[in-house]
């Protein structure tokens, strides 16, 4: 059979194939999933603690393991090795798992009587935590020791796997650390303002701030005049913790927020801003273009938001919750 023929019949041997799995899929009635979207999140350093436990039924196996005097091998290094592929491969055997560059892992044991605890450490600076893969690690870590213990133990068991200690991401943030903060919402729009158009963006950042636990006490839409815009800054930031303007960020002759709120501010954080655009343009190429800036008017941290639902919504992601930190440290607490 011709070179160009054998292609063809495997590729349409390989749709058939795929078309008539979707298609039972369909008829059984279950849902196809995706796996979930991470992009809109932002990388940090997150660290998971994982465990395992092994049993053993005698003594004798303890001072087989001690002594490294299992037939197997040397069980601690063998398993450890085990347990670092196991790490690295956990998306490879878990479908919904993403791959992420595993930064650092670390396995130790420790033996309480009759029972070896598997401890498995992993680092991360990504989108998503690696607790699957700590405890995927231990698990195989768990296995291996099994599989080269129960030659000389019959009685040798695999007793729990479970996640001991997660941090990084936004499970650090409680909801309760900005229950009393006071926010507020400015709509900067000519358009909307006139009622020729609908906003979005800023139901949006307040949807946001619900998330968090926090209360929008003021939603306002107002036109793009500084003045305006100038005088609410005033007035707002003497009565609320949190004051965010959306719109009015660009280039267009009518963008005038940030030129209006700029000097009013007594403290600049530029690195909000900073932050915000560099996670916009590693999605869009013009989001370098912001003029949105950020800082403390009074006791009360104003920023300013692009006006479009896709720009608010980046820079609030960008953002929140941890830019909520600076009320900590406004009250004395450490970075």
């Amino acid at each position: 059979m011709p070179a160009t023929n054998w292609l063809k019949e495997l590729k349409q041997n390989y749709l058939f194939g795929a078309k008539r799995y979707l298609l039972m899929l369909h008829i059984n009635g279950k849902k196809i999933n995706n796996m979930v979207n991470i992009t809109h999140k932002s990388n940090t350093l997150r660290i998971a603690i994982a465990t395992a436990t092994v049993r053993v039924s005698k003594q004798e196996t303890i001072d087989a393991i001690e002594q490294r005097k299992v037939p197997k091998g040397d069980i601690f290094e063998f398993a450890r090795a085990a347990g670092l592929f196991g790490v690295k491969k956990t998306s490879d055997v878990i479908p919904d798992c993403h791959p992420l560059p595993v930064e650092f892992t670390a396995i130790t044991y420790e033996i309480k009587d009759l029972t070896i605890i598997i401890y498995v450490e992993v680092h991360t600076i990504y989108k998503t935590g690696v607790e699957v893969e700590a405890m995927h690690g231990a698990s195989v870590t768990a296995l291996t020791m099994y599989d080269m213990l129960k030659p000389i133990d019959k009685g040798v068991e695999i007793a729990s796997i479970r996640l001991l200690k997660k941090s990084g991401g936004k499970s650090d943030f409680s909801k309760n650390d900005f229950a009393d903060l006071r926010a507020a919402v400015i709509v900067c729009s000519d358009t909307i303002s006139a009622g020729q158009g609908e906003d979005q963006s800023g139901k949006a950042i307040v949807a946001k701030l619900e998330s968090f636990g926090m209360e929008t006490s003021i939603f306002e839409v107002i036109p793009d005049d500084f003045d305006q815009i100038q005088n609410k800054a005033k007035t707002l930031s003497t009565t609320v913790d949190l004051l965010i303007f959306t719109g009015g960020t660009g280039l267009s002759p009518r963008d005038v927020t940030s030129d209006a709120v700029l000097p009013l501010i007594e403290k600049s954080i530029d690195g909000i801003t900073e932050t915000a655009r560099r996670y916009g343009q590693e999605r869009m190429p013009f989001a370098m273009l912001s003029r949105s800036v950020a800082g403390l008017i009074g006791n009360s941290l104003v920023l300013t938001l692009p006006g479009s639902l896709k720009g608010a919504t980046e820079t609030m992601d960008a953002l929140f919750p941890q830019v909520l930190h600076v009320f900590k440290v406004m009250k004395g607490a450490r970075h």
